[in-house]
């Protein structure tokens, strides 16, 4: 990892500077803890010199790490930022910060995030002095980590000139850009200003700050912390390039013909222009770009003209898997609850000895290979089973909230007036141009009684407050 160390020009500084562990009060950590935590940096540190051979690695003092699904459970990435915290909590304390969308503000309270007053006030106030909004506590999971949660809305009525700032210093074109493109670019901007003025407050001349933004959605950080902070050392990781994905969700043959395509012209014809230029832009200024594999390594070569400097692959820690006391209770409960709704939705009796299978994730009805999955069910359903199989499609999409004739079926199901071709857990907008619902019609699954496979259609979030399962996703 680079880090760049030049002195800033008119450095302020600040009776409320701490240089050491800024976010903990007095007395908070104990000379064991403390001692303890040096050892897992060592140990972290010579980790990395074994995996890379390489004698120069320096640890650095303070890590930012900023995702739109930081406390929002979107797909993917949730899950592997959520859940490598508590090993980087265990090495940098809470010099390890994550960033990420205030998101639930306008609706109500974020069941993932506990606030903390007392957290960074020196800052935090002077900060809300100079116009920065966001809230600041730990994120209810494993290790509690320290979260910033951003409110970038105030950037709505700045972001023309944001943006031809960005196009003056970075022919950033975010010219085309719609509102999925604007609210995470100011995202990302928020987000990078929040880091400068904890820079400006706490972080001396020696000391090694790390800023790591996932996705084109936080680009807009990396650009301007080049610009405006540029001793602190940036990473970029792409999970997925913004054409490549446009390819294969259109049917297109992504891999096959992956030397061929032109990136710009792609860009253009999906409506991702801005997008592309975001993610290109910000691959080629970060101090390091990764990405988590060698197939969209080569994406990034060939869409982006910019060859990753590692790839660190995807994993997650088990901390949310129950121990193994809990494990099979939690399992019982689940299935119990699956089959309920299933019952309750159908007015059918489902056997207790059905297979369960469930397919989730981000809806992205090709890339995700929802299609497929509904073609295999609608393959297994002609097909004489030995006993009855109930899939779960698990994918958010436009909601608009339980639907109550369900509820108050839940428990109490009418087996002499058996439902058929009902899928929905939840209401769902625009309904008759559902690509999930249309696959399922193409393929013959009807949900009658004599059918072996069933299948059922949740397209609400699992964060334990959607209204029939009431069930968190991993419990689920």
């Amino acid at each position: 990892m680079r880090t760049r160390q030049k002195p800033r020009n008119g450095k302020r500084e600040t009776g409320d500077r701490r240089q050491e562990n800024p976010g903990l009060q007095p007395g908070d950590e104990k000379e064991t803890e403390a001692g303890k935590r040096e050892d897992n940096k060592k140990q972290f540190s010579n980790l990395i010199k074994g995996m890379d051979n390489k004698s120069n690695y320096i640890s650095p003092d303070y890590i930012f790490e900023t995702s739109w699904e930081v406390c929002n459970k979107v797909g993917g990435i949730y899950t592997v930022i959520s859940t490598k915290a508590i090993s980087l909590v265990e090495v940098f304390g809470d010099n390890y910060i994550l960033i990420g969308p205030d998101v639930w503000k306008e609706t109500h309270e974020n069941p993932e995030f506990i606030e903390d007053h007392q957290l960074f006030r020196p800052w935090r106030e002077k900060a809300a002095d100079d116009g920065l909004k966001f809230r600041i506590g730990r994120w209810n999971i494993t290790g509690k980590p320290i979260v910033i949660l951003v409110d970038f809305t105030p950037y709505f009525s700045q972001k023309n000139e944001i943006f031809s700032h960005f196009w003056e210093t970075y022919h950033l074109d975010s010219l085309s850009g719609q509102w999925d493109y604007i609210e995470p670019a100011l995202f990302g901007f928020a987000t990078a200003k929040i880091i400068h003025s904890f820079y400006d407050f706490f972080v001396s001349s020696s000391h090694k700050l790390v800023a790591h933004f996932h996705e084109w959605m936080t680009g807009t950080g990396v650009l301007y912390l080049k610009d405006q902070v540029p001793q602190a050392s940036t990473v970029f990781t792409t999970h997925a390039t913004t054409v490549g994905r446009s390819i294969a969700g259109n049917g297109l043959p992504l891999y096959k013909e992956l030397k061929v395509f032109d990136a710009n012209i792609l860009a253009n014809n999906f409506g991702i222009c801005s997008k592309y230029s975001l993610e290109k832009i910000s691959a080629m200024e970060a101090d390091a770009f990764t990405t988590v594999s060698d197939i969209t390594a080569k994406e990034c070569h060939y869409f982006l003209q910019k060859d990753v400097d590692v790839v660190t692959p995807n994993g997650f820690e088990d901390s949310f898997v129950p121990t193994s006391e809990k494990f099979n209770e939690k399992r019982s409960f689940a299935r119990s609850k699956i089959i309920a709704v299933a019952e309750a939705l159908l007015n059918q009796k489902i056997s207790t000895e059905s297979t369960l299978i469930i397919n989730s994730g981000r809806y992205e009805f090709r890339n995700k290979g929802i299609d497929l999955f509904i073609k295999a069910l609608g393959d297994l359903n002609k097909q004489s089973l030995d006993h009855e199989l109930v899939a779960v499609i698990a994918v958010p999409a436009h909601q608009t909230g339980p639907r109550e004739e369900l509820i108050k079926r839940i428990g109490n199901p009418d087996y002499d007036h058996p439902v058929r071709n009902e899928f929905l857990t939840h209401n769902l907008y625009d309904k008759q141009h559902d690509p999930v619902l249309e696959a399922i019609a193409t393929n013959g699954l009807n949900n009658s009684p004599e059918d072996r496979v069933k299948i059922i259609f949740v397209p609400s979030y699992l964060n334990g407050q959607d209204g029939i399962f009431n069930m968190d996703y991993y419990d689920f």
